[in-house]
């Protein structure tokens, strides 16, 4: 059975991105840390279209967890013919202040299970010359953070993985986007301690971020900026000195800096 897995499904971009999978008759593989939510977010779709829902619960801060979905999907026959690697999350902290557990769950989440899924769930897609990856990253990705030093480089990372991926399998029918959203309205800004930043700005909906990677995933776009403001965010640095970037960065991260 063909079906969609979204990391990070239960709130924000994932259930958007859910809705419109679903929209669009794709059956749903769903996976989130919170089983409550997940029952929830399953029940909710199905009164609204008539798609299949799988649900699976783990912590893709541990590698024997997002092996476990894997393991699942394999178990029961299902050929992962969309990826939305949606799940991750930030932290606003000075480093010398850090938990340094805390980043390296962060490295798992962000980076560790989206390289794996990307990974193994490529071999099928290549093999039935079908599929599509979204991989989200973000602006932060495009520059320095100072006061959320790993966050951004998570998202880096995220960003040259997909480019160089997406890159590799360009003559095939599979397609990889690496999404890069700014701020837009979901729990991470709480999550994150983030909420000095938000303050500067006018976040985008969830709904709208997800459309637009959603569009951009089927016309096999590689890399979108959501959003006009962003894509002169990340253009702008382009024509400054990298210190100047990281001083700004810095400014939006943390009052008083």
């Amino acid at each position: 059975m063909k079906i969609t897995l979204i990391t990070g499904a239960t709130g924000g971009l994932g259930k958007e991105f859910a809705k419109l999978y679903a929209a669009d008759g794709n059956n749903l593989l769903l996976v989130a840390t919170n089983e409550a939510k997940l029952a929830a977010l399953k029940a909710e779709l199905l009164e609204r279209f008539p798609v299949e829902i799988d649900c699976f619960q783990a912590d893709l801060s541990k590698e024997e967890e997002y092996k476990a979905v894997f393991a699942y999907a394999q178990e029961k026959g299902y050929f992962v013919n969309n990826l939305v690697n949606n799940a991750g999350f930030g932290d606003r902290t000075d480093f010398k202040e850090m938990n340094v557990e805390k980043q390296l769950d962060m490295i798992s989440v962000n980076c560790s299970s989206l390289v794996y899924f990307t990974r193994v769930f490529l071999d099928d897609m290549l093999k039935n010359d079908e599929g599509h990856i979204i991989n989200v990253g973000s602006i932060a990705g495009f520059v320095s953070g100072p006061y959320m030093s790993t966050y951004h480089a998570t998202k880096a990372f995220v960003l040259s993985f997909g480019e160089s991926v997406s890159y590799e399998i360009r003559k095939t029918k599979v397609k990889l986007l690496t999404l890069c959203p700014g701020t837009f309205e979901s729990n991470f800004v709480t999550t994150a301690k983030y909420e000095y930043a938000f303050s500067q700005r006018k976040p985008m909906s969830a709904e709208k971020v997800a459309k637009i990677g959603y569009q951009a995933s089927k016309k096999g776009k590689r890399v979108v900026v959501a959003g006009f403001g962003n894509k002169l965010t990340v253009f702008a640095p382009r024509f400054f000195p990298r210190s100047l970037v990281a001083f700004f960065s810095a400014k939006t991260a943390k009052k008083g800096d």
